[in-house]
């Protein structure tokens, strides 16, 4: 799909269609159509045309803000943990589950090291995990259980599915589907 020639497509048409509705406002062109005229004509046809695409921007505005907020509304009250670790081993994002699972508020999580709630014995399976995945821009998913620790320090068993993934302007990220599991 070629972006650029879709874009010129799409202007192409709104053109059309607003030089279709000046036209039947006003008289056709006739061979004697004076300077201004011209003028007039064209900036009347350009008006036109940016209330469509303004119309069009405002559609599509409403189109993704209810997108957003479906996603929204599935991350925070999806039944298991959603996180998202940075390349500091920070969590910068955490849903309601996420946080239910290591029983703190959501606020005292945020910008903490992941790490913190990695039971002693597991820090270097997870220290080596973490690194594989944020060294590697073509790593794949990682899926493995750790003993992980409630904010009151008791433990917890958990599986973890993690994808690394870089968005623009950031340094690359680690998504984590986090469930609690038995003790295996």
């Amino acid at each position: 799909m070629n972006l650029k020639w879709d874009g010129i497509e799409r202007r192409k048409s709104l053109r059309e269609k607003a030089e279709a509705m000046v036209s039947s406002v006003s008289p056709p062109a006739s061979m004697n159509i004076q300077p201004a005229e011209m003028l007039l004509h064209e900036l009347l046809v350009h008006k036109i045309e940016l209330e469509m695409q303004n119309d069009e921007l405002q559609r599509t505005h409403q189109a993704l803000t209810e997108s957003r907020d479906r996603y929204k509304d599935l991350y925070e009250f999806a039944p298991a943990g959603y996180l998202i670790i940075d390349a500091e081993d920070q969590i910068s994002e955490i849903n309601l589950a996420g946080a239910a699972l290591f029983g703190a508020n959501r606020d005292r999580l945020h910008l903490a090291r992941f790490s913190r709630f990695v039971a002693a014995d597991y820090r270097d399976h997870w220290y080596r995990q973490f690194r594989q995945m944020m060294d590697s821009a073509d790593a794949e998913g990682l899926a493995f259980d750790l003993e992980l620790l409630h904010q009151d320090g008791s433990v917890f068993y958990a599986h973890l599915d993690c994808r690394r993934r870089e968005f623009t302007d950031t340094q690359p990220m680690l998504l984590v589907f986090l469930t609690q599991i038995g003790k295996r």
